[in-house]
């Protein structure tokens, strides 16, 4: 979710910024001056960015394998490698997927990516918002939510402030979803030494707003949703592949934690 982007580059932009992170090419200097402190000054921080994306990935892809054909990707950022789309179709051909944000680069280039994908679609909206992004023309003539879809909520709600309510967000889905949908939430968690607290302070200086919450505060940020196994973890230990060798999460890893949860 982009809160404060403009398309002349002129503030820095939480999908940029990520971007730049991510190694990617779709920023402006004015998000690479963020994104190279964090480089520089806290190099341990850029993990957050791409441990968060593979528990991303791997949420969507346990969500199609287990017959989920539609999902919902609130504040979904600007296009990366296996996007949300890609992932979900490679396991559920055809599955529909809706990207939401508010920032124009992610936009323009979501709608140029998708130009051709009838299934999938990229819309203007505010994850604050819930109700207009629920009775879009887009949203409505893709997703059928008397249906299980997957809600995903990836890196986004820490950018809310307490008096936006992100609980009341997740509150507008899950009363709305259909039962055997899911909702996927990761989110940074509060820091426990000056390193790591100084992470926090420059990402809400920078952009102005947001909370890092504590564990028990993303637990309730589920609500009366069941959360599934493993629970609310750091997001690298968040069903990792078979394949990974186990390993304990850095001190860094551990401030993104990943969860998802179903609606009985």
């Amino acid at each position: 979710m982009a809160m404060v982007a403009d398309e002349g580059g002129q503030a820095p932009s939480i999908a940029r910024v990520y971007d730049y992170l991510l190694g990617g090419k779709d920023n402006y200097p004015v998000d690479r001056e963020v994104g190279d402190h964090f480089k520089v000054n806290l190099p341990g921080s850029v993990a957050i960015a791409h441990t968060n994306r593979g528990a991303l990935i791997r949420a969507v892809r346990t969500l199609a394998r287990a017959g989920i054909r539609q999902f919902i990707d609130l504040g979904s950022g600007l296009p990366t490698a296996d996007n949300v789309h890609q992932v979900a179709q490679r396991h559920q051909p055809g599955a529909a997927v809706v990207y939401v944000d508010t920032d124009p680069t992610v936009l323009a280039h979501g709608r140029a990516l998708l130009a051709e994908n009838e299934s999938t679609t990229v819309i203007e909206g505010d994850v604050r918002d819930p109700d207009a992004i629920r009775h879009h023309p887009e949203v409505e003539r893709l997703i059928d939510l008397r249906q299980p879809v997957g809600v995903i909520l990836s890196a986004v709600l820490h950018h809310l402030n307490d008096d936006e309510d992100p609980a009341g967000v997740v509150r507008h889905w899950a009363e709305r979803i259909a039962p055997g949908s899911h909702v996927f939430i990761s989110h940074f968690r509060s820091g426990r030494d000056e390193e790591t607290e100084a992470a926090q302070a420059k990402l809400i200086d920078t952009f102005g707003r947001g909370r890092w919450r504590t564990d028990a505060e993303l637990h309730a940020l589920f609500g009366t949703l069941t959360l599934q196994p493993p629970g609310i973890v750091p997001a690298v230990q968040w069903r990792p592949d078979p394949s990974e060798e186990p390993r304990a999460p850095t001190v860094w890893e551990q401030l993104i934690a990943a969860g998802l949860a179903e609606k009985a």
